[in-house]
């Protein structure tokens, strides 16, 4: 065949093919083949052409139950504005300045100068007449309240009652008919559930935010907390609280209250996911006996106590939670019960101690009046012994606090307690159990910890007694404190410690130095 024949022949054959590849394509989208084959790519539709993606049920449900709690409780969360007004200092000025300046008002003797600071809190209606419960150092020293309420209406407050010992106080607006939150079951508070914190953050202008998070831990005491809050075991909770949250609640996702956020934990002043909410049993029972009664009364069991060492612990097969009873105050609940210095308080109403500070929110948390039933280790036997509580004021009478009076820290304070040391006075009980048959005074290292200086450096121990501070007689607390408030940051001072070692009253020298 020659060339000129084959040439037709080509292109019929590539006119057949193009044309086959057509009809090919067109069918397919026709029949939709393209889509099931996988032909069809979603990046090549355009953005308002995608569908949403569809969560799953249970997603949807958790994000319902987050609205759903904002929806019910914001209502019932006011931003409190505390305004306090005290007197300025008067500077000493050149009579012929103050003769020549010009009065102004409020400058006259009959009407000093004043000094006014603005503050910001949170709060939560417990009642539908008014009553809204908050932190007490929100409103403490305020001589103006007023709150916003979550519509953005104003009204004035007055002080129903404050209770500076857990850090709680009531006030009240006089309107009907308010959206409230109900307290919710202590015992329901679980460590992993969702939670939801509700205030005004940092500013006027960020009032009634929500945030969300977990429990992070329940029953928070110690030292550095107990200078915030004495009668209280903190909820710990990872949802962010920021200043000016105080005083808002804490609630569950069924929307009710289980904490009043207290206090944060932090280095830089903001929110590092380590927040304290005053657990809702505290919040209940303080707050209805300041609407009740103005005031709150306190059960005491009139004993002064302390942790349990390990070693303790080991030998008497009793919980690292459990309490020491080291000083028994006579004519009071523990002393009419039979309790004596060395016994191991290990329960309360058959609920276990998980730290010994928790023995004092417990019992403080209870009325006067009411009676208990301890689980007691006395030298390796375990009993019961049933308390009739007293009123916490006759403990703080013998002790020499006010009552209901939180312990103000100070730096002094702080720096005491970098040392690693628990200290107290010298007691004739203490003298007894150690086995003591001089006189002794002096201060008694009730605690040691064993990662300080004082425990590794020092050699100081449980059990010892601190004599003399820096060369000077030591022979109580205050003695001490006043020597070391003395002491410069970063000093180091001479110590005279005696100790019963083999039957024996020794003494000898160790150093401390006061921390920066």
């Amino acid at each position: 065949m020659s060339s000129r024949n084959r040439t037709p022949l080509l292109l019929l054959i590539a006119l057949a093919f193009m044309a086959g590849a057509f009809f090919t394509t067109a069918g397919a989208n026709w029949l939709n083949i393209g889509e099931a084959v996988g032909t069809r790519s979603d990046a090549s539709v355009l953005p308002d052409e995608r569908q949403p993606l569809q969560p799953s049920i249970a997603v949807v449900s958790l994000e319902d139950a987050f609205t759903n709690v904002a929806d019910r409780v914001n209502p019932s969360v006011v931003q409190i504005r505390a305004e306090v007004v005290r007197e300025a200092p008067q500077m000493p000025q050149n009579p012929l300045f103050e003769f020549f300046q010009p009065q102004r008002p409020g400058q006259g003797q009959d009407n000093p100068r004043e000094f006014r600071s603005s503050g910001l809190g949170s709060g939560v209606i417990v009642r539908p007449d008014g009553f809204i419960v908050t932190n007490n150092h929100v409103i403490d020293g305020a001589s103006e309240l007023e709150v916003r309420m979550d519509d953005g209406t104003f009204y004035d407050a007055k002080v129903i009652g404050t209770d500076p010992g857990s850090d709680l106080a009531v006030i009240k607006v006089d309107v009907d008919g308010l959206p409230y939150a109900s307290f919710g079951e202590f015992d329901d508070i679980r460590v992993g559930q969702w939670v939801m914190a509700f205030g005004s953050p940092l500013s006027q202008d960020l009032g009634n935010t929500a945030t969300a998070g977990i429990v992070s831990a329940i029953g928070r005491t110690g030292q550095q907390i107990s200078s915030l809050n004495q009668f209280s075991a903190f909820i710990q909770t990872d949802a962010s609280i920021n200043p000016g949250n105080s005083g808002g609640p804490l609630v569950n996702l069924r929307g009710e209250i289980i904490g009043i956020n207290s206090a944060i934990l932090s280095r830089s002043g903001g929110s590092q996911g380590i927040g304290f909410a005053i657990p809702v049993d505290v919040v209940e029972n303080v707050s209805s006996q300041l609407i009740d009664n103005g005031a709150v009364a306190r059960g005491s069991l009139g004993v002064q106590f302390g942790a349990v060492s390990e070693s303790l612990a080991r030998a008497l097969d009793v919980p690292r939670g459990a309490a020491s009873v080291e000083v028994v105050y006579p004519g009071l609940a523990a002393d009419r019960a039979g309790l004596r210095a060395g016994d191991i308080i290990v329960s309360v109403d058959g609920r276990q101690l998980q730290d010994a500070n928790e023995l004092r929110t417990m019992i403080a948390n209870r009325a006067p009046g009411e009676r208990i039933d301890l689980e007691v280790n006395r030298e390796g036997r375990s009993m019961d012994v049933a308390v009739t509580l007293v009123d916490r004021t006759k403990l703080d009478e013998l002790t020499g606090q006010e009552s209901g009076s939180a312990p103000s820290p100070t730096p002094e304070l702080d720096k005491m307690e970098a040392l690693g040391l628990d200290l107290r006075d010298l007691t004739e009980n203490d003298l007894q159990s150690l086995n003591i048959e001089e006189d002794v005074d002096g201060v008694l290292v009730s605690q040691v910890e064993p990662s300080s200086i004082a425990y590794r450096e020092g050699n100081l121990r449980r059990g010892d007694i601190i004599v003399e501070a820096d060369r000077q007689e030591v022979t109580s607390m205050r003695a001490f404190k006043d020597v070391f408030g003395d002491l410069e940051p970063g000093e180091t001072f001479i110590v005279k410690v005696r100790r019963m070692r083999n039957d024996t009253l020794t003494s000898f020298l160790t150093a401390l130095t006061k921390p920066e």
